[in-house]
């Protein structure tokens, strides 16, 4: 009895620890990767503001607060969904807001010398995820199959879907921790770090909703995922996670720089 009731528990935390968006090491490099891009005014002005807690450290605080019920009017900010056919422009919004509306309101609230230092450190904490989100191809996907989530496929022999395969699992099976994989991401040279840095939120988001385009195109409901695609994907999920630093250094410089 005292068994089954351990092994209950282990599989109820195991099913309720799996990770959303870039899942916590891809968010993390995107966070260590923003930290080496941020103006020396920024980083000073963030550190006191955030206690001296890094972007790293911060940047899985979106998906913490998701279990908390006072936070769930947040979750349609972590994803867009547009048919492929249509643009942001064109497309209805959700009056429940999206990740385009999420970052702006981030900003506008950071912006505002009103806005009290826990209200700013929040809408800190959300927007660091928050651009990370936006990189990651199925949060700017579509609703028939809720971005991947019921796009069923097989990752090696496991049973899983195709959010899931981009959120973590090539990532786990990549096997860095998220300071190596920032630590050893391609060299950039100040032009190409302007040129990643160019454009708004939504030519970023566009950019992300054409790869996610590739990835239908190349994937079909119950294919069996593994070192191949590993071998044809995980360089864009590596270019996705270092723009989304790059970028994110970027509008924290221009907040905070």
């Amino acid at each position: 009895m005292r068994y089954s009731l351990f092994l209950i528990i282990a599989l109820t935390f195991s099913h309720s620890s799996v990770a959303y968006d870039w899942g916590k090491t891809g968010h993390r490099t995107t966070g260590e990767i923003a930290e080496k891009y941020l103006t020396k005014k920024a980083k000073k002005a963030l550190r006191k503001l955030l206690d001296g807690e890094s972007l790293a450290l911060i940047s899985t605080y979106g998906d913490e607060i998701k279990s908390d019920t006072l936070y769930r009017s947040y979750g349609p900010w972590h994803y867009v969904n547009i048919p492929f056919d249509m643009t942001y422009g064109t497309h209805p919004k959700n009056d429940r807001g999206d990740i385009i509306q999420g970052i702006q309101s981030c900003i506008t609230s950071i912006k505002d010398p009103l806005t009290s230092k826990e209200k700013k450190v929040f809408h800190v904490k959300l927007l660091v995820h928050l651009i990370g989100d936006l990189h990651q191809p199925l949060h700017t996907g579509i609703g028939e199959d809720r971005g991947g989530n019921d796009f069923q496929v097989r990752w090696f022999k496991d049973g899983t879907n195709l959010h899931s395969v981009w959120d973590t699992k090539m990532i786990e099976h990549y096997n860095m921790s998220y300071s190596e994989l920032a630590r050893t991401m391609p060299k950039v040279s100040k032009k190409e770090v302007a040129a990643i840095k160019n454009g708004d939120v939504i030519d970023w988001m566009e950019e992300s909703r054409v790869l996610t385009k590739n990835i239908y195109a190349d994937t079909n409901k119950g294919d069996k995922l593994g070192y191949r695609y590993m071998y044809d994907y995980f360089g864009t999920v590596r270019s996705q996670l270092q723009k989304g630093g790059i970028r994110l250094a970027g509008v924290l410089n221009e907040l905070f720089g």
